[in-house]
C-alpha cells in the first residue's frame, strides 16, 4: 500500500518496503555516530551498498568529523551498489523524555533535506529514523518526522520532487499514515 500527497509541489509518499531498493537520488541512512555501519537500516545499507560507502564514511571521519557525526547532522556519500545514487547519513537521537530529543529528530530530516537541496538531489527516501534500536516510539516519531519534512518542503517549494518514507512494516506505515493526516 502506498499513500501520496502533494506538499508545495513535492510528492510526499509513504510506502512499505526495503529502503535499500529505492531508486531515488538519495536514501537517508539512520546511521550511528561512528558512520562505520551497524545494525538495522544502517547495517543493511552498508551491506547492500558495498565497500564504497564505508570508504567514504572513513574519509569523512578522518577529514571532517573525527569524533563522530553529531546527532541531527547529515553527510553525503556515494551509494555504491545501491539503486540510489547517494546516501545521506544522519544520526538520530536515542529516545528519552529529554525535551531536546524531538528537536534532534526533526533536525535529522531538516539537515538531510538541506543537504539534498545543496547537491541538487530531487528525490529522497527516508526510513523511520530512531525507531529501531534507538527506541523512539513510532506514534511519537512519525509526526515529528513528517512535520519537519512538510515544513522544509513548504519553506523551499519546488526544490525537491519527491520525499518518500520507505517503512519496514505495516505497523510503521500505519503510524506514518495516521501522522500524515494530522500534519497536513
Amino acid at each position: 500500500m502506498t499513500t501520496r500527497t502533494d506538499i508545495a509541489g513535492c510528492q510526499l509518499t509513504l510506502a512499505m518496503g526495503d529502503l535499500t531498493e529505492a531508486a531515488v537520488d538519495a536514501i537517508v541512512n539512520a546511521a550511528n555516530h561512528t558512520l562505520l555501519g551497524g545494525g538495522g537500516v544502517d547495517g543493511a545499507i552498508h551491506r547492500q551498498g558495498g565497500s564504497a560507502i564505508l570508504a567514504a564514511c572513513k574519509r569523512i571521519r578522518a577529514e571532517v568529523w573525527p569524533d563522530g557525526l553529531p546527532t541531527g547532522c547529515a553527510v553525503l556519500t556515494p551509494a555504491g551498489q545501491l539503486a540510489a545514487r547517494f546516501v545521506i547519513h544522519t544520526v538520530g537521537p536515542v529516545y528519552s523524555r529529554n525535551p531536546e530529543v524531538p528537536r534532534l529528530l526533526a533536525a535529522c530530516h531538516e539537515s538531510s533535506l538541506t543537504l539534498a537541496r545543496a547537491h541538487g538531489l530531487r528525490t529522497v527516501a527516508f526510513p523511520a529514523i530512531s525507531t529501531g534500536v534507538y527506541g523512539y516510539p513510532l506514534d511519537e516519531a512519525a509526526p515529528i518526522a513528517l512535520g519537519a519534512t512538510v515544513e522544509e518542503l513548504r519553506r523551499h517549494p519546488g526544490t525537491i520532487d519527491e520525499v518518500r518514507f520507505v517503512l519496514f512494516d505495516a505497523r510503521a506505515l500505519a503510524a506514518f499514515e495516521t501522522a500524515l493526516a494530522t500534519v497536513c
